[in-house]
């Protein structure tokens, strides 16, 4: 369900997926809420992280980018109640194909990444 916040979720998921690629830890900081927990699995191994800690492991490993990857993140779907959103998002990068389902809420004004459900996929 698209309604009339779906371009500004779309702003905050494009500004998520740039500062993945391009390791850009403001950007990301500025698109999750601080206390938004990270929680999946990567090859079969449970994963759990803060977002403080996410956005450090970003901050020291090498980007996408940097390492000549073409961009090819995608939002899959949107769905939008209210102040609440839920993204599918495709994220292949770094020899891994991850889907996201992150869920998103609009406070303050601006919508914020509250929690991130992740999985690589072969």
């Amino acid at each position: 369900m698209y309604d009339r916040y779906s371009n500004e979720v779309k702003i905050t998921i494009s500004n998520y997926f740039q500062g993945i690629y391009n390791g850009d830890t403001e950007k990301l900081e500025r698109v999750f809420h601080p206390q938004a927990l990270l929680y999946g699995d990567i090859k079969g191994v449970p994963y759990f992280k803060n977002v403080a800690d996410y956005i450090d492991g970003i901050k020291n490993r090498k980007s996408p980018k940097d390492l000549g990857e073409d961009f090819s993140m995608k939002i899959n779907s949107i769905e939008i109640i209210g102040s609440n959103a839920v993204v599918k998002a495709h994220l292949p990068m770094l020899g891994f194909n991850y889907y996201d389902f992150l869920s998103l809420n609009k406070i303050n004004g601006g919508w914020k990444i509250v929690n991130k459900l992740f999985t690589h996929v072969e």
